[in-house]
């Protein structure tokens, strides 16, 4: 037996690698996982759509050596089995080259450690004439007319990593200026929700700031902390020594919900696709909006959403994939996860279902009693013994009749699938309106006086 070295051909696998699957979206946030492993503080995104069209970003990081750039822009530079530091957003040693090169044909990175500058850059035409793993080192010269190069040379330290010939995100476009402005405010809502913690500057995070053309992106916070509910007490699994984090929450009714509040949680696809765990590794959000098939998401149970805390130790049995899109749990946290479940669903469904301050329990005195009978089915009967309801039968005890058919005649013509098509795309039904006792009875009576005229029609 004997063994052969097989090394890959560089163009092909540079090709191969473009086909991952990144979002631009995606392929943003994972630069920028490098730029938080390396304590930036302030991170400026730059879209250039016209001309030489290109992307830069840029940090004030600690920077890299020459040698370490080097290693940076080799693929599979770093083991995922590797020890990390706990502050560590990377995995598998590819993000920045195959996020990156998914987007463009030419990465340039530049990077600034203790003044002196180095730069490196992968032209995918250049590797396929060259055959190889051929690696451009750029001069100063070079450096010079890269884009948004002097404000890294204005920086005490920093990285610098542009994407030019941006030929993947041009696909099916004909003016790529309109295709920028398209996607600028998906790539702003996107990075908002995925570094709302360190945008937030949380307990234990250094607060960092994250520009796009020198606009701030302002934090989306999922789970809206001032307004919700901690159903209960934050659960932690051990896992392998270490410590995963659950925390559940419980959303307000959307009908105390402002409308930016409401887009801001439910975005394009509502609160019902939103709803499940966020899972976060390293304060980073990976994913969002599964319950990993312990539950279906439903109607009764949009409103609730639980932050997972993982630790970058545990990848291994998360089976993180390479774009940090997908993780799914170890069975011994699935376990704890559906025990959790089991507790918030209700909680959701009682907070949908219970609306306004009389029917916070069945302790009060409802106007709508919901009844199940055995050939019918659910009924929405309004109660016959309701106080004002009963205040006007005694007043006026001759127009019980008519009454009763002006109630049954409400009951029977409800427009309930007009209200579950509201409720369930987030419409708020906002004729809710509260009456004083003596303006109620005043309405009903002014209807009932119309229904006796109608009385001996209806007789007939």
């Amino acid at each position: 037996m004997h063994s052969v070295l097989l090394p890959p051909y560089a163009p092909i696998l540079m090709e191969s690698t473009r086909a991952i699957g990144y979002s631009i979206e995606a392929a943003i946030a994972d630069v920028i996982d490098n730029s938080l492993s390396a304590s930036a503080k302030c991170i400026d995104i730059e879209f250039f759509p016209v001309g030489e069209a290109y992307i830069s970003i840029l940090d004030d990081g600690i920077g890299m050596t020459c040698d370490e750039l080097k290693a940076a822009m080799q693929y599979g530079s770093k083991s995922p089995r590797d020890v990390r530091d706990i502050t560590d957003l990377g995995r598998y040693g590819l993000g920045l080259k195959t996020a990156s090169l998914s987007q463009c044909r030419r990465l340039t990175v530049i990077s600034k450690r203790h003044g002196i500058l180095s730069g490196c850059q992968w032209d995918i035409d250049h590797v396929i004439a060259a055959k190889d793993w051929s690696l451009i080192i750029l001069d100063p010269c070079d450096m010079e007319n890269i884009p948004s190069y002097n404000k890294l040379v204005s920086n005490k330290s920093g990285t610098l990593v542009v994407w030019q010939e941006l030929d993947k995100f041009a696909i099916g476009e004909t003016d790529i200026t309109a295709a920028f402005k398209r996607k600028i405010e998906l790539i702003r809502e996107h990075l908002s929700l995925v570094f709302h913690r360190y945008l937030n500057g949380e307990i234990g995070l250094k607060k960092i700031e994250i520009r796009m053309n020198e606009r701030p992106i302002e934090a989306q916070d999922p789970f809206l902390l001032k307004k919700s509910m901690q159903v209960m007490d934050d659960e932690t699994i051990i896992v392998n020594g270490e410590k995963v984090i659950v925390r559940p929450y419980i959303l307000p009714h959307i009908s105390k919900l402002t409308e930016k509040e409401l887009k801001a949680l439910g975005g394009k696809e509502g609160l019902r696709k939103q709803q499940g765990f966020y899972v976060y590794r390293n304060k980073r959000l990976l994913i969002w909006g599964t319950w990993f098939r312990l539950m279906r998401q439903g109607d009764l149970s949009k409103l609730a959403r639980v932050q997972v805390d993982i630790p970058n130790s545990l990848d291994d049995l998360w089976t993180l994939d390479i774009k940090k899109s997908t993780a799914i749990p170890p069975e011994e946290v699935r376990i704890n996860l559906a025990n959790v479940i089991n507790k918030i669903a209700e909680s959701s469904k009682r907070t949908w279902t219970y609306r306004g301050k009389k029917e916070v329990s069945d302790a009060g005195v409802h106007l709508w009693n919901r009844l199940i009978t055995r050939d019918i089915g659910i009924m929405y009967c309004i109660n016959r013994d309701y106080p004002l309801i009963h205040e006007i039968i005694v007043q006026h005890p001759d127009i019980k009749g008519a009454l009763e058919i002006l109630l049954s005649q409400i009951e029977s013509t409800l427009p309930l699938n007009s209200l579950y098509l509201d409720l369930t795309h987030d419409e708020k039904v906002s004729n809710e309106t509260i009456y004083d006792g003596n303006k109620i009875i005043g309405l009903l009576k002014s209807i009932l006086d119309t229904c006796l005229r109608w009385t001996p029609l209806l007789g007939q």
